[in-house]
Formats: structure tokens, C-alpha cells, sequence
């Protein structure tokens, strides 16, 4: 995808608009809890600042559903990234409207506005052309750089585009097509893929997709016993969808026509329940007891899954292997992640899609030992599955000249 970005503007002089993402936890007292997503937009706002632009960022936090939520107020997030960029960022308390308007017309070169939360108006979600109008009319260029969004046609994202000479894409959306898509186009191999998650619903047209392009793809989590169940076998209480059993039996058809290494699990850590106090044993596929359920990969797994990632030269995760937030069936997910990191260490290209799998590669402390986090795990699934994100899609093509 091979879209302008922002490194190929100047800003001077410029009122830009910039869809961020800030939709960031907040704690009871309006705290923020992790800045990540705030961070990773820094370079792309300095820039259009350092060139003498005037910043305009939009923004969601949370699903206030078309009405004005105290509790999900961008207002914390400007006072946040004031300290971070070390200057004054304004505050609107609303994104369209006379008060953004003259906020906006009021910037001076090198200053920051931020937006109140674009769900407050129902008109965001829904693409709406007016809505999306009055956004573009604070700005005279725009911006993408919330990669978490861009699977969604909404008015910031997409709808917004049309009242733009040029859309561009920022640094960290610029960051994500290059290594999601080169993963995709032209891998370093062996190329290894680890999907795991609860559902082999939300994995279906990723699998589908990976399986001409990968030359290993380790199944885990949940979804794992679909298709056990598919091959036959017991599965006690684990995790099953019933109807995508067929399903289940087609990709098993399927990788068999292949030439990809399918690697599914071949022990697991049961209990009776999903509790810190629970029982647990380690079993065989074979030999899950009829009361149990499967809540994380066995040793042996992850033994045979790490050697094949310190054989790898690219990697892609999405999906943790177990029910990894209890402690108890953790180590699967967790030591995957540290051997991701060890095989980056030693010369991989990791890639992380975002979600649960990013939380646990914090978990296990390694995060700043992957090649790439992806900030959309939405985003990041549908890129993996081979689909058009509307928000890539509705940006200016390079091609253009500037």
C-alpha cells in the first residue's frame, strides 16, 4: 500500500488535521494508565509542528454512543501530552461547532489543538457526510495516523478524506503497513505464524489467508479445540463452537493439500475451573478428562512451538494461548512471548497484532525486545486476513506527485 505520508508534506504555516489515536484506559480518577498509544503518535505531531504547522488532533476515547460521557473527556489526554511534548496543548469541548471552529482559526504556527471525543456525536460511527464536512472545515490538510481505526469507514477516517486535495498517512500508520505488509509480500523465511485466541470464528479468513504465504502456523488458545473436536477427539468441557465444526474439518482438509507446517497442540494444562485455586493438570490431547476444560498450551508444546520460532525469520502473532490473565494458565502465552524475544534477539522480524497478545508480551516484560507491536489489534487481524481497510484505502496514493 503504497500511500503519501506525512514525511512527503510541509506543514508551514498549515492548519492540519490529525486522527489520532488517544482512546487510552483511564482509571476512576480520569488517570491515564498506559500512554502507549499517545507516545507512538509523538513523532507525527512534532513533525507537523516542527515545520511551523498548526495540529489539530481528533480523536475517540471509549463507546460513549453518540452522547456526551463525562468519564470518557479527552480533557486528561491533553494535559498528558502537554507534559509530553512539552508545551501547552488547547482543548475544545467539542469537535465541531463554534467553539472548535474559532479555537481552530485562533492557532498559531507551531501550536497543538486537541478535540473533544468524536463519539460524542453519533454522526462519527456512521460516516455521516456533514459531520464529516464540518471536521475537514477547521483544517486545510489532514492526516492519518490512528491505525487502530482504519478498519473502520467512519467520518475521521474515511469520510473526512473527501474534503482533502491529499490525505496523508503519519509515521506510525507508516510503521504499520511496512512491516504488516511486508510480512505479507516478502518475509524473511522460514515465515511462522501463531494464532491462538478463544474462537476460530475470529481466525477463520486469517488462516485461510496465511496458508499460501506462511511455511509454519502454530494453532493455539481456545480455538485449538475446535478442532480437536473436528479430529475426533475428547475434549472434555473446553472451549467449543459446535457450529464451526465443518469448518473445522475443511482447513484440516485443507492444510493437508499444503505445503505449511500445521502445528496444533499436543498437551495441555486443565482444571475444572477458570480460578487462581484450581486444580490443575498437565495432559495429553489424547487424555483430557471428560470434567476438565483446557485453559493453556503443556510444556511440550511450547517446547516444540519455540523451536520452530528459533528457526524463524519472521514471525506473526495474534492470540494468546490460553486464559493467560490467571497466573495459573499464563506460562504458555507468557513464554511464547519470551521466545519471540529471544528469537528476535538473535535476528527474527517479530510482529506482535496488537490486543491480548500485546498485553502479554508486557506481561512477560519483553515488549521492547519485538521488531513491532501493532496499536490495532482490529486492524491488524483484517490486514492479516487480506482485506481493505476503508482508512488505507482513502488515502492518497504516492504516486501523486507533491
Amino acid at each position: 500500500m503504497n500511500k503519501l505520508s506525512v514525511r512527503d508534506i510541509s506543514c508551514a504555516g498549515k492548519r492540519v488535521l490529525v486522527r489520532v489515536d488517544f482512546n487510552v484506559p483511564l482509571d476512576k480518577q480520569g488517570r491515564i494508565t498506559d500512554d502507549t498509544r499517545i507516545v507512538e503518535s509523538l513523532p507525527t505531531i512534532k513533525k507537523i509542528l516542527d515545520d511551523g504547522g498548526r495540529a489539530i488532533l481528533c480523536s475517540h476515547l471509549g463507546r460513549p454512543k453518540g452522547k456526551p460521557v463525562p468519564e470518557m473527556s479527552l480533557r486528561p489526554v491533553a494535559e498528558h501530552l502537554a507534559d509530553l511534548l512539552k508545551q501547552p496543548v488547547k482543548f475544545a469541548d467539542d469537535c465541531i461547532g463554534p467553539e472548535a471552529d474559532q479555537k481552530a482559526k485562533d492557532l498559531k504556527d507551531g501550536q497543538c489543538l486537541l478535540l473533544e471525543n468524536l463519539r460524542f456525536h453519533k454522526e462519527e460511527e456512521a460516516n455521516d457526510p456533514e459531520f464529516a464536512r464540518k471536521l475537514a472545515s477547521l483544517a486545510e490538510m489532514y492526516v492519518s495516523d490512528a491505525f487502530g481505526t482504519v478498519h473502520r469507514a467512519h467520518a475521521s477516517t474515511e469520510g473526512v478524506t473527501r474534503y482533502f486535495d491529499k490525505a496523508v498517512a503519519g509515521f506510525l500508520i507508516e510503521k504499520e503497513l511496512k512491516y504488516l505488509g511486508q510480512a505479507l509480500a516478502s518475509p524473511q523465511r522460514p515465515f511462522t505464524a501463531v494464532l491462538g485466541g478463544a474462537k476460530i470464528s475470529g481466525k477463520i479468513d486469517v488462516i485461510n489467508n496465511l496458508l499460501d504465504k506462511v511455511d509454519n502456523l502454530l494453532i493455539g488458545g481456545g480455538m485449538a479445540f475446535t478442532f480437536f473436536k473436528a479430529m475426533g477427539k475428547e475434549i472434555g468441557t473446553s472451549l467449543l463452537e459446535e457450529d464451526k465444526i465443518d469448518l473445522a474439518k475443511q482447513i484440516l482438509a485443507a492444510v493437508g493439500r499444503k505445503k505449511v507446517n500445521f502445528m496444533l497442540p499436543v498437551d495441555c494444562i486443565v482444571a475444572d475451573d477458570i480460578k487462581e485455586d484450581a486444580a490443575v493438570k498437565i495432559v495429553g490431547i489424547d487424555a483430557i478428562p471428560a470434567t476438565m476444560k483446557g485453559l493453556d498450551i503443556g510444556p511440550k508444546t511450547l517446547d516444540q512451538f519455540s523451536r520452530v520460532l528459533q528457526n524463524s525469520k519472521t514471525i506473526v502473532w495474534n492470540g494468546p494461548m490460553g486464559v493467560f490473565e490467571v497466573e495459573k494458565f499464563s506460562l504458555g502465552t507468557v513464554g511464547l512471548a519470551g521466545q519471540m524475544a529471544q528469537a528476535t534477539d538473535h535476528g527474527a522480524v517479530s510482529i506482535i497484532g496488537g490486543g491480548d497478545s500485546a498485553a502479554a508480551a508486557a506481561k512477560a516484560g519483553v515488549e521492547k525486545r519485538i521488531t513491532h507491536i501493532s496499536t490495532g489489534g482490529g486492524a491488524s487481524l483484517e490486514f492479516l486476513e487480506g482485506k481493505t481497510l476503508p482508512g488505507i484505502a482513502a488515502l492518497t496514493d504516492a504516486k501523486v506527485k507533491v
